[in-house]
C-alpha cells in the first residue's frame, strides 16, 4: 500500500469525516472504496469480464499465433520495414 497526500476543500473534509463517523470507518477507507469503486469497477463484474475472456482464443494452437496475426493484419507494413 502506498501513502498519498489529498488537498479536499472544507465541504468535502466535512462531509467525508461525517460519513466515516456514521460508518465507523476512516476518511482513508472511504477515499479507498470511492476509487476502486469509481476507476475498477465493481468486483462482480471484473471477474465475470475476467471469465468471458478465459478460452475466447482457442481456434489455433499456440504455435500458430504468429501466422494468426500476419494474417489478421493483411497489411504490408513488414514488407516496408524489410526495404529500409
Amino acid at each position: 500500500m502506498r501513502r498519498t497526500q489529498l488537498y479536499l476543500d472544507d465541504q468535502l473534509w466535512v462531509a467525508l469525516h461525517a460519513r466515516a463517523r456514521s460508518e465507523k470507518t476512516t476518511v482513508s477507507d472511504l477515499v479507498r472504496r470511492a476509487v476502486r469503486e469509481r476507476y475498477l469497477g465493481d468486483e462482480e463484474q471484473r471477474r465475470a469480464a475476467m471469465q468471458r475472456l478465459v478460452g475466447i482464443r482457442k481456434s489455433a494452437p499456440a504455435g500458430d499465433v504468429d501466422e494468426e496475426v500476419r494474417a489478421l493484419r493483411g497489411g504490408e507494413r513488414l514488407k516496408r520495414l524489410g526495404e529500409k
